[in-house]
């Protein structure tokens, strides 16, 4: 008896929920984990690598999200403007104060695949900074980060 592997293909649908998640008080890298485990829907039976399984993420208070230790003064998000000499950079707390969901993405981005696939899992993540959000139609269910 052989044990067989599900494998989904391209012209199966995923099954996708919006699910939202309260970061207060959340610290950034173990949230972003949790957040590209759902992206990518590792968390499903049915995960497959080549496929995006995932569900579509509503973060809301990602104003309110920390870091541990000096980060706040000492991570640096560097840029490149497209102009010769044009490398740039934001402190966490300069680009906190200018957009904080910026944030939430990019540490969620550098944990997804580096392809077209990890671009279209980024895509379904939503970030607001206040308690309010604009999917209230999709109706998102509240997600239980201890769980995943």
């Amino acid at each position: 008896m052989t044990a067989k592997t599900y494998m989904a293909k391209a012209s199966d649908q995923a099954q996708r929920e919006w699910l939202h998640v309260d970061a207060t008080d959340q610290i950034l890298g173990r949230l972003a984990t949790k957040l590209a485990r759902v992206l990518m829907g590792k968390h499903k039976p049915t995960y497959t690598p080549h496929i995006d399984m995932g569900d579509f993420l509503v973060v809301t208070n990602v104003d309110k999200i920390r870091v541990t230790g000096r980060k706040a003064e000492q991570k640096v998000y560097p840029y490149y403007t497209g102009f010769r000499g044009g490398l740039k950079e934001f402190t966490y707390a300069e680009l906190m104060e200018r957009d904080p969901g910026r944030v939430l993405q990019l540490a969620v981005r550098r944990m997804l695949p580096k392809n077209k696939l990890g671009r279209t899992m980024l895509s379904k993540l939503k970030t607001c900074a206040g308690s309010d959000h604009r999917h209230g139609a999709q109706n998102p269910q509240p997600l239980d980060l201890s769980k995943i």
